[in-house]
């Protein structure tokens, strides 16, 4: 306006301190952006979860600070032109400036070089993504046991290169976006619920060829009965896990030129209609119908191409089963074996329902203790300790496979391999699956195991082969 002093930008950029924290949010933002963003593209930086840090925080940063200078310029300019005789020339207003951005820009390329690299390197933790947002609890528990837990969430759930990383950011925006307004569902979805499977030719087969011939595998399974003295038996079989040209499990369903179709009915993919095979080396085609299911039944289902995960599907998560988790406690020495009804009493204390972890933590070591001072009062006050500790291994059985608050509890999450607790191979494999021409998907034993000992108490069969002592397995 005529006759009102100048107010140089600068003189009224400088005049304020929100302007100012707001011009060092800007540049803060712009020299990560600027570390970041070149490293994403090329590719140099292997961990996806760069794009929240990239898309997300650093955007934030730039646009709060851009608010932040206008909010702080506007009430510059009053004190300007109140105090337009007290205030710093123009030269001064250069001389402060200069050495604020010249700070500033020290200040972010250490920050840009070494902040902005370990919170990416943060990001790539099992611990970020299992414990950072606790709605993932249950699968983070689950992943600390034993083959995978070595292995980082991003190299399995994250697809490499840039379309890997972009679909990971909008899952991601939508999933923080969800956890943030409470409205995430309850369990969580796994992978082959949401259908946001990454391939495993980009995750698994980085580790594992599916030309690799791995041949027949000796299993030893132990299990305790839920009689008074918890009697131990051993299942013994040979597993044709085969792989390569030589069929077996992996050969038969994930060997050169097979490929095999199929349509679900549900989101967990237990109900399993309609199945194609193809085997392009051969040049065999076939279409399986379960019994009473008409022809174009996939037209109205979504189709999948099987993959690892469609078997494997909780390898690196894997829960357990009542029966399951007791068994382990048991072989591990966690409880002991020879208190009386411990199994049976074990399993139905784990079962119960609670309200809450808490509750768990209170009504499962004193309801085994209360079974042991009402059916065998000698056992419960000469071993104390060994029901204490036998409490404390059901409790931990109980809190590594169910959480209250996330809705998650026994079966919650089926695991597809095998098929003794959940359906698993006898989705397909359950001779009701058949072509026109009347050939089924097999439901032989034989086709992927041989049974040499079922839940024997004293298989002859480890003798014969010397390792009638041998290291038991109890999990999946």
């Amino acid at each position: 306006m005529p006759g009102q002093p100048e107010r140089p930008f600068l003189l009224v950029l400088t005049s304020h301190w929100l302007s100012m924290v707001g011009v060092a949010l800007v540049t803060l933002a712009g020299f990560s952006w600027l570390f970041a963003l070149p490293a994403d593209i090329r590719g140099n930086v292997q961990n996806p979860y760069i794009g929240l840090l990239v898309f997300i925080a650093i955007p934030v940063l730039f646009f709060a600070g851009l608010v932040l200078i206008a909010i702080g310029v506007m009430l510059a300019r009053r004190r300007v032109i109140q105090r337009l005789d007290t205030l710093p020339d123009r030269q001064a207003a250069w001389r402060r400036a200069g050495i604020f951005f010249g700070v500033m820009t020290l200040a972010n390329v250490v920050i840009g070089s070494q902040l902005t690299y370990r919170s990416v390197e943060h990001m790539e933790t099992v611990q970020f993504c299992g414990q950072s947002c606790h709605v993932m609890k249950p699968e983070f528990t689950a992943h600390l046991a034993a083959p995978h837990q070595e292995v980082s969430c991003a190299a399995c759930h994250i697809a490499p290169g840039a379309t890997g990383w972009l679909h990971a950011k909008m899952a991601g925006t939508k999933q923080l976006m969800a956890v943030t307004f409470n409205n995430f569902p309850r369990p969580i979805e796994s992978g082959l619920e949401s259908n946001r499977l990454v391939s495993s030719a980009a995750t698994c087969e980085q580790c594992h060829a599916r030309e690799l011939v791995i041949g027949s595998r000796l299993r030893i399974k132990t299990n305790y009965k839920d009689d008074e003295a918890n009697t131990p038996t051993k299942t013994v079989l040979m597993m044709r896990v085969g792989g390569g040209k030589i069929g077996g499990i992996h050969g038969a369903h994930m060997g050169a030129g097979v490929h095999i179709r199929y349509a679900a009915q549900d989101k967990k993919r237990q109900t399993i209609p309609w199945v194609e095979y193809t085997n392009t080396n051969s040049g065999v085609t076939r279409t399986y119908l379960a019994a009473g299911v008409k022809p174009d039944a996939a037209s109205a289902l979504p189709v999948f191409e099987m993959q690892c995960v469609d078997c494997h599907n909780r390898a690196a998560h894997s829960f357990e089963t009542p029966d399951h988790a007791v068994d382990a406690a048991i072989a591990s020495g966690r409880i002991a074996a020879d208190l009386p009804f411990v199994k049976k009493t074990g399993i139905q204390r784990i079962k119960a329902s609670y309200r809450n972890d808490e509750e768990a933590g209170q009504k499962i070591p004193a309801g085994l203790a209360a079974f042991y001072q009402q059916k065998y009062p000698d056992v419960s006050s000469k071993r104390a300790t060994d029901i204490q500790a036998a409490a404390a291994g059901l409790l931990a059985a109980y809190r590594g496979n169910v959480f209250p608050d996330l809705k998650v509890t026994w079966g919650t999450y089926p695991n597809n391999l095998g098929h003794a607790d959940d359906p698993g191979c006898f989705r397909c494999h359950d001779e009701n699956h058949a072509t026109p021409d009347k050939k089924t998907i097999t439901q032989d034993c034989n086709t992927c195991h041989q049974l040499l000992a079922v839940e024997e108490t004293s298989p002859e069969i480890l003798k014969t082969l010397g390792i009638d002592n041998a290291p038991v397995s109890v999990r999946k």
